[in-house]
């Protein structure tokens, strides 16, 4: 599995401004204020031949009672016991506090594989005096950095990668699909994974929250290869009160987050329920390919019209995402996983499919064709041209005279008749609307 690296210290030292710089994009929010950064964000990295996860964290307040603070403390645990490399973050103008002696005390504790970064130490050459105060930590040799300005983050690297484990899968394989299978617990997640491997390699059990990790499987067939993500089952945040289940969701997040394809299941006896409904949003959200396995098909009593029925009551639920794939399956007898493995390659290339500029704008102009774009007071909307921008999700850019008449439901319509002409089952389209003279932000 691909390794972890957490970044955690006190409040403002500096740890989002770190991670923006290392993942090369503004997904933490930074602001000079303690407590902003509340939940763990993620990004895929690599750094030379290396490719790991990195995790933001909110500031560490050891002995604070502030409830929002408590909350911070408690999800800064949770990702330093997941995290194969934790990065300490100090701030040389602040010298050692009792806040940095407490983090560093409870990282001691965890056991866990450290490199101490002192950041703020915005001039090259020697470090400041004040520098060597950190030593007293006992984390061993601290790391000059100025997040702000990216000095010293290659070296700070370099030492984080040095210490993954050995048994580290930092390689990245583009032809492997990615596919994370989540869903509520025992919704039969592990089993799935085994039909398919053909043996035992996920423990298998009645008792909902036997995986408590994400675990790796690599499956190649008919020349395909596909990466199995089995995570554990998400619950509802109230039910979560032991650490090492909070822990179970920090990786089924993850392994959204990793994945190309989500295989979201459902238990076909139990129905649909808000926590499927959660855990598809968030895979949406995400803007992964997404496929729902409804489980247990061969125990459900079934007439001609049984198959209509739930699939018309996905689309109800699941009204957010009209474009995800639907498969009814049996992970205990092997009932349509053919089916799903096909279906799973389908969905993939349609995420990762690039239509050409011209063919698009065929679309577009027949489109406007169809339905008048839209108007307010005597203007109306003009579409002068659409491209696709990237990938995994499909995104276009549509170049246009107005943004504010560009309504919501035409913009349904474009991508409903962008659909209609191209496929893209499973995945989310993504469209950004842009005026034309606009510059490029």
């Amino acid at each position: 599995m691909k390794p972890l690296v957490a970044i955690v210290g006190r409040p403002n030292v500096g740890k989002s401004t770190l991670f923006n710089k290392i993942s090369g994009q503004r997904i933490s929010i930074v602001e000079d204020t303690p407590g902003v950064t509340r939940d763990r964000i993620y990004a895929d990295v690599s750094w030379l031949d290396k490719n790991f996860t990195l995790i933001d964290t909110g500031g560490i307040e050891p002995k604070s009672d502030d409830e929002i603070l408590a909350q911070m403390r408690r999800q800064a645990q949770l990702a330093i016991e997941t995290a194969d490399v934790v990065i300490m973050m100090v701030n040389v103008r602040d010298g050692v506090t009792a806040n940095d002696m407490d983090v560093a005390q409870m990282l001691l504790k965890a056991k866990k594989k450290i490199v101490l970064a002192v950041n703020k130490i915005d001039n090259i050459g020697d470090p400041p005096f004040e520098f060597y105060e950190f030593y007293n930590l006992g984390l061993g040799d601290p790391i000059a950095v100025s997040s702000t300005h990216g000095l010293g983050v290659g070296d700070l690297l370099d030492e984080v990668t040095r210490k993954f484990p050995d048994d580290a899968d930092t390689d990245e394989d583009e032809d492997e699909i990615k596919v994370a299978v989540i869903g509520k617990p025992n919704a039969g997640k592990s089993s799935l994974i085994n039909k398919i491997l053909g043996e035992e390699r996920v423990i298998v059990s009645s008792v909902a929250g036997t995986t408590r990790d994400a675990i790796d499987s690599h499956y190649y067939n008919n020349g395909d290869k596909y990466l199995f993500i089995d995570t554990a089952g998400m619950r509802k945040r109230g039910k979560i009160d032991e650490n090492v289940e909070r822990y179970s969701v920090v990786r089924s997040l993850a392994a959204v987050d990793r994945s190309d394809v989500c295989v979201i299941m459902i238990d076909a006896m139990e129905g649909i329920t808000e926590q499927d409904t959660k855990i598809a949003g968030y895979a949406h959200e995400q803007g992964r390919a997404c496929i729902f396995a409804v489980n247990k098909w061969d125990i459900v009593n079934k007439n001609d019209k049984t198959i209509k029925k739930f699939t018309d009551r996905i689309r109800e639920e699941f009204a957010f995402m009209p474009y995800a794939a639907i498969v009814f399956i049996s992970a205990k007898t092997g009932q349509r996983v053919d089916k799903l493995l096909e279906k799973i390659k389908e969905v993939n290339a349609q995420h990762k499919r690039r239509i050409t500029t011209g063919m698009l704008n065929d679309v577009l102009n027949e489109a406007a064709a169809k339905q008048q774009p839209p108007s307010d007071k005597g203007r109306r909307l003009k579409l002068y041209y659409g491209t696709q921008a990237s990938t995994a999700p499909p995104t276009f850019v549509l170049f246009t005279n107005s943004r504010d008449l560009f309504h919501y439901s035409y913009l349904r319509f474009i991508e409903n008749q962008v659909r209609e002409a191209f496929g893209f089952e499973g995945t989310p389209l993504k469209f950004i609307i842009r005026e034309k003279n606009e510059k490029k932000l």
